[in-house]
Formats: C-alpha cells, sequence, structure tokens
C-alpha cells in the first residue's frame, strides 16, 4: 500500500534566539551544524521568522525579496552541510508589495524544492492572554506544501496553520512521512495547546511532526513559547526541548508510519 523508502533519517530542530544580524545568525548556524556534524542530520528545520522579530511592525522592514539575502544564505548553508533545509520562515515581498510569511525548503545542492507561504494567519484576541492579528499586514497563502525526498514525502505548515486539520488532511493525499512545524507559539497559547496540537496532528495523519521555536527572550516583545518538539505517528512525543536556546537532534524510524497505518486504517 505504501512505498518503500530508506528506514532511518536523522531530522534536526535548531532553537534559537532571534537575530536581525545575519552575519551573526548564519555564523552561529555554521558553528552548531558543525557541532552535530558527527551525527550527520538529514533535515534541519529552523525556527520561525528566525532572522526577524515577530512584530508586525518589523515585518516590513525586514521583507525579502524572492531570492533575496536571506534566500541565498539559506541555500548556501543547504549545500554547505549537505542537507535538507526547511528554512524557517521570513517575511517575503512579491512584486505586488504583498508580504507573506515563507518558508523556503532546500534540497542538499541548495536547491530550492519547495516555499510554503503561511495559509492561516495568526489573528487571535484572547481574553486575559495573548492579541495578534498578522493579517493587518501579511497576506494568507492559498495551498498545503509538500515536497520530494529520497525518504519519501514530506509537508511544511507554519505555525497557527498547525491548528486544521483539513490542510494536513490534503498533505496526506501525498503520503507524507512527516511535517516540519516553523513556529512560535507565545506564552498564552504554548502551554496550553502546543503539545496537545503536535501529538493530534502526528495521530490524526499518523506521520511525524517536528516543530521548531525560537528560544524564549525576555526581552522582546513577544515572548516565543520554545519547546521545540518531535511526536510520532503513535501520537507521542519522542522528543522535546524547554524555553531556552538549544538543538533537539533525533534518529527516526520512518518504518513505523506504514506500521501504524497498517495496524489502524485511517483511509
Amino acid at each position: 500500500m505504501f512505498p518503500d523508502h530508506p528506514g532511518t533519517c536523522t531530522v534536526m530542530a535548531v532553537q534559537k534566539r532571534v537575530c536581525t544580524d545575519p552575519d551573526r545568525t548564519f555564523a552561529d548556524l555554521r558553528d552548531i551544524l558543525a557541532k552535530y556534524r558527527d551525527r550527520q542530520p538529514d533535515f534541519v528545520l529552523l525556527p520561525e521568522m528566525f532572522a526577524c522579530p515577530y512584530d508586525n511592525a518589523a515585518f516590513p522592514l525586514f521583507a525579502q525579496e524572492d531570492k533575496g539575502d536571506i534566500y541565498q544564505r539559506l541555500s548556501a548553508l543547504a549545500r554547505e552541510h549537505r542537507i535538507f533545509l526547511i528554512g524557517g520562515s521570513v517575511p517575503e515581498r512579491d512584486g505586488h508589495g504583498h508580504i507573506y510569511n515563507t518558508s523556503y525548503i532546500f534540497d542538499r545542492d541548495g536547491a530550492l524544492i519547495g516555499k510554503h507561504r503561511k495559509v492561516h494567519l495568526f489573528d487571535i484576541d484572547v481574553k486575559g492572554g495573548q492579541y495578534f492579528k498578522e493579517s493587518d499586514v501579511l497576506s494568507p497563502g492559498t495551498k498545503p506544501t509538500v515536497f520530494e525526498t529520497e525518504y519519501g514525502m514530506m509537508g511544511v505548515c507554519i505555525c497557527f496553520d498547525i491548528r486544521f486539520p483539513s490542510l494536513f488532511a490534503e498533505m496526506r493525499k501525498q503520503n507524507i512521512q512527516m511535517v516540519f512545524v516553523p513556529a512560535a507559539f507565545n506564552m498564552t497559547t504554548g502551554p496550553a495547546h502546543w503539545t496537545t496540537l503536535f501529538r493530534a496532528r502526528a495521530l490524526d495523519q499518523q506521520i511525524y511532526m517536528l516543530g521548531c521555536s525560537p528560544a524564549r527572550d525576555e526581552n522582546a516583545s513577544y515572548k516565543a513559547y520554545g519547546h521545540s518538539i518531535l511526536t510520532d505517528p503513535w501520537g507521542q512525543v519522542a522528543d522535546e526541548l524547554d524555553a531556552g536556546e538549544g538543538v533537539l537532534i533525533q534518529t527516526i524510524d520512518l518504518a513505523r508510519v506504514r506500521e501504524v497505518r497498517e495496524q489502524i486504517p485511517l483511509g
């Protein structure tokens, strides 16, 4: 029923504080990848808005044209370290002036193999908690994003997208094995919903889920929850960080996806 794929791959989420200096950001990323070179990560995931403050006022200031500086640096990093790189997200400005929350996906040669524009914008007003309205500045994407690898089909969504099972059901039609989620939950929604949502999407789609958050910065206007996480097709937490800077790296067995789907067929 399901095509054969290599049994194992190594996934890595880099949870670091947001830094607005690209030179420092990418120097830090190279140092981290060099430190973990012996683990030979296949997929590396960065946080949502990893090089830009998570702030509506900042998005237009840090917006990148397609194939701009951050894009080129991500491509070079993927090529240099021979990894699939899910480049967190950046504010992307198109030719019509629209700004999107965009994740670029590169293969081991640094070639672009996918681009996800956040479909469901973060517009919330929690009584006594968080207020944020991305749609004041950002435009929504329109479609799910999957990309092909030697390990099978993989998906990408961004943060608030995780709350919409229909988006995942569309990706499931292409037999995804895993979804990578750059995200920046806050201190209202994070403690309440973060782990539950990753377990739920892993369970209802019978896939691995890897989420990567910025590390928490108490001096930032938007305080990220942190807790980058890996959940498995049985809906269990395989690994999770705390709020500080750190790296989540695990070798996973993709045969587990097939096993779970055969044991509990959901169609």
